[in-house]
């Protein structure tokens, strides 16, 4: 049944079951917030076992170096080689850096921008515009950092299986789109992950720029909510193989497996690009906290200990995703005023509304004590044009919690929708 099928009466009743309904909610003076995809408390206690580590006199990593000194911009072997087996890659091709990949990423564009990369013929500051492709909806703060930089950011829209390959395919005959943002496995905020297809696509396509940088940002890589893991296509040797060596900055961290401010972060490409960013990134600092590598290794193991670790993560998570799904089919499902994605890992449930009302069902929230992401937060320059996106972010409260939250949300969302169809 759609609200569209209703009777008058019987939407007028609707309507004001709902009214009495958010009044009710009002009255609760809640203080919820579902906004940024933070590990709660109970899953950042698994991992405090790594504040032990390394053993008091034990800083000498496999190489018999003592990691509390200054050096090895490209991070420890015992890290990396760990780090490229869980993705399966080739630890040369792999970095370890400090605790925000978002840093890297950020470090890329600035220095391409600055200096140009290792396949650019000028600055990117010297281009007349800089293009960047942006699948939607996205993650806001890879659109804050081509935001920060004046890139004109073009939209293109999220499929069942990634991004509208046809669409990019037909960008990047432009010379001026220089680069796209992903995040391939479990993707923020829709928790779609890129088809092999998808993937070789965007390895093979031919660009207009030689200088083209997809930032494949893999935030994601082994965060399953059930035991089964994804596959991690190794996009730097399909990339090699179709002729385009250069075209990945591939991203990873355990940024939400240890602790989200103090984990290490990893950038793996080409050699060439590699080598690139490390003559910029040695003028800018002399190394990374290897300290804090060792002692990551040391409590990881080895790959198989990631994936004990991600285990406990899910069992963590899942129930509350479930809950998430659960309330709104319960609550939505048969009016038809929304729909949203039903993710098997990442961190976040992407919620369509009725066309126009995303905006208020956000108001809505935050006059009940509900805080949400800010609708249109998941495009460029936070405008949905369509204003019906809203992220939900279950991660951080208590399972009880997410419950309330969200059957106020589902509340709001029914309360916008009969306001938008005047009742």
């Amino acid at each position: 049944m759609s609200l569209l099928d209703l009777e008058k009466n019987e939407l007028d009743q609707l309507a004001a079951d709902v009214r009495a309904r958010y009044e009710d909610l009002k009255a609760k003076d809640l203080k919820l917030d579902l906004t940024r995809g933070k590990p709660s408390s109970e899953q950042l206690d698994f991992s405090n076992a790594l504040l032990e580590l390394p053993g008091a006199g034990d800083y000498v990593d496999n190489t018999g170096a003592d990691v509390r000194n200054y050096g090895n911009l490209a991070g420890i072997a015992d890290i990396r080689e760990l780090w490229a087996e869980v993705l399966g890659i080739d630890h040369a091709n792999l970095i370890a850096g400090d605790s925000s990949s978002l840093n890297i990423m950020f470090d890329l564009i600035s220095f391409s921008y600055a200096f140009g990369n290792n396949d650019s013929q000028r600055p990117w500051k010297d281009e007349d515009n800089v293009k960047w492709v942006c699948p939607v909806p996205g993650y806001d703060r890879h659109f804050t950092i081509t935001e920060q930089f004046g890139f004109e950011m073009v939209q293109v829209p999220m499929l069942e299986n990634g991004p509208d390959i046809d669409a990019i395919e037909q960008l990047v005959q432009d010379p001026q789109v220089k680069g796209m943002w992903s995040v391939p496995i479990f993707g923020n905020p829709t928790g779609i992950s890129y088809s092999r297809e998808a993937v070789e696509r965007l390895a093979a396509m031919e660009t207009a720029a030689p200088d083209f940088r997809i930032v494949w940002d893999n935030a994601y890589a082994v965060h399953s909510l059930t035991d089964e893991f994804p596959d991690n296509p190794d996009v730097i040797s399909i990339a090699a193989e179709k002729g385009n060596p250069n075209r990945f900055w591939y991203m990873s961290s355990t940024s939400k497996i240890t602790f989200a401010g103090a984990g290490v972060s990893f950038f793996a490409s080409s050699k060439e690009n590699l080598n690139w960013y490390s003559q910029i990134a040695g003028t800018r600092g002399i190394g990374p906290n290897k300290v804090n590598q060792l002692a990551h290794a040391r409590y990881f193991g080895d790959a198989e200990g990631v994936r004990a670790l991600m285990r406990k993560h899910a069992g963590s998570l899942a129930p509350k995703f479930a809950a998430v799904l659960e309330i709104l089919d319960e609550r939505l499902g048969e009016y038809d005023v929304a729909r949203w994605t039903k993710p098997e890992g990442g961190y976040f449930i992407s919620l369509d509304v009725i066309d126009g009302t995303a905006d208020r069902v956000w108001e809505l929230a935050k006059q009940a004590g509900i805080t949400l992401t800010k609708a249109g937060a998941s495009f460029p320059h936070g405008k949905d044009p369509r204003n019906r996106n809203i992220r939900l972010a279950p991660s951080l409260p208590p399972l009880e919690e997410v419950r309330e939250a969200m059957d106020g949300v589902a509340t709001c969302v029914l309360l916008a929708a009969v306001e938008k169809l005047g009742a």
